[in-house]
């Protein structure tokens, strides 16, 4: 065979090739870009040691193509045909929940399961002017339900000396509210309505850590502006705040949810529409810096209001400094922080273990102070660093009759003693 004997016969065999392979798929219809093995059978796994078996699966089809018709070699343009489509699928119209997006949707989801159980309300107080006449004086503020029996709980602030209290529920029944108990020191406190009890749905309360960063709602009347939902996060944990002189809040929720006036006593809320923390205050002067009682709080304190009407804080009957390093080492102290105790009150749960107070005074850059006191340095194994620390550990990891090891240093003497805690004077 010479040369072109040679590409001639070349050239037929390709052509033979290619008739064969469109003779075995003369029509091919486009699908998702993949064309299916042969018999539209796979393979589908099977347990070890076993054999595979063929199975029919059939290719998705996401968009109808028009069917494409191949013809064997040499066919002209015009024999080329073209299979027109079948009409497209009508529309399916989208619901509601799939026009909003996630954070939307989960926003109204919160609203329409907490809203309910978010009440307003009004308290009449009398207020004396300069000249001392008496006159009335209208507040408001937010609660929220937490049982069938019509208990609203909300800020001691909120209901604090009303000579009237009047709640408002979301449709708009209002009913005449009686104090049932106060905290001052937690700013709690529990009011009760006579409704329906079908009225009263309670809230949901979180059991569980809450976290930095989780999702929080706040839902309120802040200025007088009924039921008005604000979104943030949970910005910080474990804040002490100080309401007053002898008032601190421990283990507060900070929010840059928005919080106003008229939103104490709201509830502050995850995710879920569960409770998280009680509104209380926010920073004077700054922005979306909102602070609320966290709901471990409400679970310690709101049963014992309800119960008693009243909440008893546990106390240790102790006054002092709290120590840091300087100050330590101008007093040759054997540590750098605890409470140099100056007084121990007669006959209080300090007193009656031997805990010393000051013995002499001292002066220091110009300030008197009274020093020669035992040193508190730690409750039940718990570091006690300063005063905070130590109303800290009495108010949310004691109670009234408890009976707690304390350690203490005498001198450079480590020394411990158990005591029974006494309740707090109002």
């Amino acid at each position: 065979m010479n040369r072109m004997q040679h590409v001639a016969f070349l050239r037929l065999l390709s052509a033979l090739t290619l008739t064969t392979l469109l003779v075995g798929c003369s029509v091919c219809t486009v699908t998702s870009g993949r064309r299916p093995l042969a018999g539209n059978a796979a393979m589908t796994p099977t347990p070890q040691g076993g054999t595979r078996t063929p199975t029919q699966t059939t290719m998705p089809v996401a968009t109808p193509f028009p069917e494409v018709t191949t013809v064997a070699p040499g066919a002209t343009p015009s024999e080329v045909r073209a299979t027109p489509s079948s009409e497209p699928a009508t529309p399916v119209p989208l619901t509601d929940q799939q026009m909003y997006d996630a954070v939307e949707a989960l926003n109204i989801r919160v609203y329409e399961k907490a809203s309910p159980s978010v009440v307003h309300i009004t308290s009449r107080v009398l207020a004396i002017d300069f000249f001392g006449s008496s006159y009335p004086s209208e507040g408001t503020g937010s609660g929220f339900i937490i049982d069938k029996q019509g208990h609203i709980v909300t800020n001691n602030h909120v209901v604090e000396n009303a000579e009237s209290i009047e709640v408002t529920l979301l449709d708009k029944t209002t009913a005449k509210a009686e104090v049932v108990g106060i905290d001052p020191f937690n700013d709690l406190a529990v009011i009760q309505v006579k409704v329906d009890p079908g009225k009263l749905p309670p809230i949901e309360m979180f059991v569980g850590e809450i976290k930095v960063g989780q999702h929080a709602i706040a839902i309120g009347n802040p200025y007088g502006l009924d039921w008005t939902l604000t979104t943030g996060v949970v910005s910080s944990l474990g804040r002490p705040l100080q309401e007053s002189s002898d008032r601190i809040l421990f283990d507060v929720i900070q929010t840059d949810a928005a919080i106003n006036p008229g939103n104490s006593g709201g509830p502050l809320l995850n995710s879920q529409g569960q409770l998280i923390g009680v509104n209380t205050a926010i920073r004077s002067g700054a922005q979306n810096i909102g602070f609320a009682i966290p709901v471990s709080t409400v679970r310690r304190v709101v049963p014992e209001l309800i119960k008693s009407g009243r909440y008893p804080h546990p106390w240790l009957g102790l006054s002092g400094y709290s120590l840091f390093p300087e100050l330590a080492h101008r007093l040759n102290l054997p540590v750098e922080r605890g409470i140099l105790i100056v007084q121990v009150q007669d006959g209080g749960p300090a007193d009656r273990i031997g805990l010393r107070g000051a013995t002499r005074e001292a002066t220091l850059g110009g300030t008197s102070i009274m020093i020669g006191g035992d040193v508190l340095v730690a409750m039940e194994g718990v570091p006690i660093d300063d005063n905070t620390s130590m109303y800290r550990f009495l108010e949310t990891r004691t109670k009234v009759g408890q009976e707690v090891e304390l350690k203490f240093y005498r001198g450079s003497k480590a020394m411990t003693a158990r005591t029974t805690l006494d309740e707090r004077q109002q």
